[in-house]
């Protein structure tokens, strides 16, 4: 079955980065898009990023310039790097899959396989 394993969030103050990393299985990676959504405490996930199945990026407004999406193939890893993390960034952040169709999608409700999800936390 395919899982997807998040890892890399933890505490970090205000100004600070943070490198997370999804490890994906049961799954051909390369035909798939991959993103990372987030959940702050009582507001609705949210899209991040997405490296698509060519490499093509996506990035919200809200985390662009600051964060890197990118993906390994060979590895069936993606990772997301955060810098300047401000402390309306803490949420949960989730690792989500879908079948690369050369389309965009930032709706969550486009992406089929999710992670459990990892915790950052930014203090101020």
């Amino acid at each position: 079955q395919v899982q997807l394993i998040e890892s890399g969030g933890g505490l970090v103050q205000a100004g600070g980065s943070l490198r997370l990393s999804c490890s994906a299985s049961g799954l051909t990676f390369s035909s798939y898009d991959m993103a990372w959504f987030r959940q702050a405490p009582g507001k609705e996930r949210e899209f991040v990023a997405v490296v698509m199945r060519y490499a093509q990026t996506y990035y919200a407004d809200y985390v662009k310039g600051r964060f890197t999406i990118s993906r390994d193939n060979a590895k069936n890893i993606v990772t997301l790097e955060m810098l300047s993390l401000k402390p309306d960034e803490t949420a949960v952040y989730y690792c989500a899959a879908r079948w690369g169709t050369d389309v965009l999608a930032t709706p969550e409700n486009e992406y089929d396989y999710w992670g459990q999800g990892t915790q950052v936390t930014v203090s101020s």
